[in-house]
C-alpha cells in the first residue's frame, strides 16, 4: 500500500463525527485503451477521427502568434496534470491506487469525473461524439469495477439531441451500472444565416430558453433512472475568454460562466417546476456566481413580473401630462420638435410589443420570491473547490436574500493542476472554519450533508453498499 503520513487530514478527521464525500475528483484515463474501445465501438476510421479531435489542441503550437490571432485560435489548456508529484499523477490514473489512498487523503467516498472524457460530448462529428462517449463510459465501468464502495466514476452523456442523450443514459446507467452522469452545459449549433462568413458561426443551446429541441424527455429519464444531471463544461472560447496567447486569461471564471448559462436556462424555462424531483449539479465554478444569479433572478422578477412590468407599459403613459410638462419645463428645442414626440418615445418603450411575450416568467411558474428560493434550495447544487474562500458565500444568510443557504458541495478537483498535493484538500476546505468564515455546521453540510442531498436526493440507493451507507441513512432520517 503506497501511503504517506498526512497529519493535517488526520487531525481534521479526529475533530469531526461525519464522513467526507468528494463530489468532484478526477480520474485520468489511459488514452490508448480508450482508443481501443472507440475502435471496438465504431471501427478504425472513427478511431482515427477521434484521435484527431483529441489532438486538436496541439495545433496551437504549430501556428505563429500572428496566425493564431488571425484564425481566432484560443490558447487551450496546457500542463494541466500533476508531474513533479508523480504519486498523485499515478493516483488519478490507477483506480486501485486512488481507492487505497482515500484514507490518507481524509476522504470516505469520491465521485470521479473524467479528464479526457470531458471532450467528446462537444465533438461535432456525431459518429465520433457517440463512439467517444460510449468508449469513455465503458472504460470507467470496466476499470473501476469492484471499487464501488468508495469510488463512483462518471458517465459522459452527449446532448446534441434528446434521443442520443437518452440512449447513452440508458446504456451507461442500465447496462454499465454507472450512477453519475455528466452532461455538456451547452451545444454549439450552426447559424443557418451565416452566409459567406469565412468562419462557421454558431449559437449556444442550453436546452431550455430558445432550445432547438424539447429536452423534457431527457430530464424525465434522468428522474426515472435516479440520475442527478451534473454539468462540468467550461466557458473557454466564448466572448472575452478566447485569447490566443493566455490560457490563464481564458480560464479565470470560465466554469462559473458555463454554470451560469445552463442554470439560468433551466430555471427560466421551468425545468425545476416541471421536474421537482430533479437535482442538478453545476461543477467547478464555485458558488459565488450562484449567489449573484439567485439575487439577480429575484431582482428581475420583482421589477419585471407580469404585473409589475405594467409600470413601464407605454399604454400607461399620460401623454397629455408629458406634453404639458415639456411645454412648461422643456428647452426651446424640445418644444420646437414636439411634433416628433412619437419618435422620441418609441425606443425601449415600443407600444407594439407582442402581448403574448410580456410574461417572461411564465415558463418557470414563479409567482413569489419563495418560488425562486425553493428552486435554489431544493434543485440546484454547486461544486466548490477546497481552496476557494468565496465558498463562504453559500452559507451567508445575512447576504443571501430570504436567508437562503445555497447548496455548496465539496469538489476537490484532485487529479488536475489546481491541486499540487492531494493530501492537502481536506485541510484547505477546513481553513474556512479556522478563519471564521464557516461554522462547523457549514463545514458538515459542505462535505457531507449537501452531497447526500444531491446524490441520494436523486437516487435513494446511491450510497447503498458503500462505506458511508449507514451514516447517509442516518442523515436522511434526520
Amino acid at each position: 500500500m503506497l501511503q504517506h503520513p498526512n497529519p493535517g487530514a488526520a487531525r481534521i478527521r479526529e475533530q469531526i463525527d461525519h464522513p467526507v464525500i468528494d463530489s468532484d475528483g478526477h480520474l485520468i484515463e489511459y488514452l490508448p485503451l480508450v482508443c481501443d474501445l472507440v475502435r471496438e465501438e465504431a471501427g478504425p476510421g472513427v478511431e482515427e477521427r477521434f484521435r484527431q479531435q483529441v489532438d486538436r489542441m496541439l495545433g496551437w503550437k504549430k501556428l505563429t502568434p500572428e496566425q493564431r490571432r488571425a484564425a481566432g485560435f484560443m490558447r487551450p489548456p496546457w500542463w494541466g496534470l500533476p508531474a513533479r508529484n508523480t504519486v498523485d499523477r499515478a493516483t488519478a490514473m490507477l483506480p486501485r491506487l486512488m481507492y487505497e489512498r482515500l484514507d490518507e487523503l481524509g476522504l470516505d467516498f469520491a465521485v470521479l469525473y473524467p479528464t479526457y472524457g470531458l471532450m467528446p460530448g462537444n465533438f461535432e462529428d456525431e459518429e465520433v461524439r457517440r463512439a467517444g462517449c460510449r468508449a469513455f463510459n465503458r472504460y470507467a465501468s470496466e476499470h473501476y469495477a469492484g471499487l464501488e464502495d468508495r469510488l463512483a466514476p462518471v458517465a459522459t452523456i452527449p446532448m446534441h439531441t434528446p434521443q442520443e442523450a437518452i440512449e447513452e443514459l440508458e446504456h451507461a446507467v442500465g447496462e454499465l451500472e454507472l450512477k453519475v452522469a455528466m452532461l455538456p452545459s451547452f451545444v454549439h449549433r450552426p447559424l443557418e444565416m451565416a452566409g459567406d462568413s469565412p468562419r462557421p458561426m454558431t449559437w449556444m443551446d442550453t436546452y431550455g430558453v430558445d432550445s432547438a429541441h424539447d429536452y423534457d424527455p431527457v430530464w424525465a429519464r434522468c428522474v426515472e433512472l435516479g440520475i442527478a444531471p451534473s454539468f462540468h463544461s467550461g466557458g473557454m472560447g466564448w466572448g472575452s475568454r478566447a485569447a490566443s496567447h493566455s490560457y490563464v486569461f481564458n480560464h479565470i471564471g470560465n466554469f462559473a460562466a458555463a454554470g451560469d448559462a445552463i442554470c439560468r436556462s433551466l430555471f427560466l424555462s421551468g425545468v425545476p417546476r416541471r421536474f421537482p424531483e430533479l437535482r442538478c449539479a453545476f461543477l467547478e465554478g464555485g458558488v459565488a456566481w450562484a449567489a449573484t444569479l439567485y439575487s439577480d433572478i429575484l431582482g428581475h422578477w420583482e421589477k419585471r413580473n407580469v404585473e409589475h412590468i405594467q409600470h413601464y407599459n407605454p399604454a400607461n403613459l399620460d401623454r397629455a401630462l408629458l406634453e404639458q410638462l415639456i411645454k412648461e419645463y422643456g428647452p426651446r428645442a424640445f418644444n420646437e420638435s414636439l411634433d416628433r414626440l412619437d419618435y422620441a418615445l418609441q425606443t425601449l418603450s415600443n407600444p407594439d410589443e407582442p402581448l403574448d411575450a410580456i410574461d417572461e416568467f411564465a415558463a418557470c411558474g414563479v409567482r413569489s420570491p419563495d418560488d425562486v428560493a425553493r428552486v435554489f434550495r431544493e434543485s440546484f447544487f454547486f461544486g466548490c473547490e477546497a481552496d476557494d474562500p468565496s465558498n463562504a458565500t453559500a452559507f451567508d444568510t445575512r447576504r443571501n436574500p430570504h436567508g437562503l443557504r445555497l447548496n455548496a458541495v465539496f469538489s476537490s478537483d484532485i487529479g488536475h493542476w489546481d491541486v499540487p498535493d492531494m493530501r492537502g484538500v481536506l485541510e484547505e476546505a477546513r481553513e474556512l472554519v479556522d478563519e471564521g468564515l464557516f461554522s462547523t455546521a457549514d463545514f458538515r453540510d459542505f462535505v457531507f450533508g449537501n452531497p447526500v442531498r444531491l446524490w441520494a436526493g436523486a437516487n435513494p440507493e446511491f450510497f447503498h453498499g458503500t462505506r458511508v451507507q449507514e451514516a447517509v441513512e442516518a442523515e436522511r432520517r434526520g
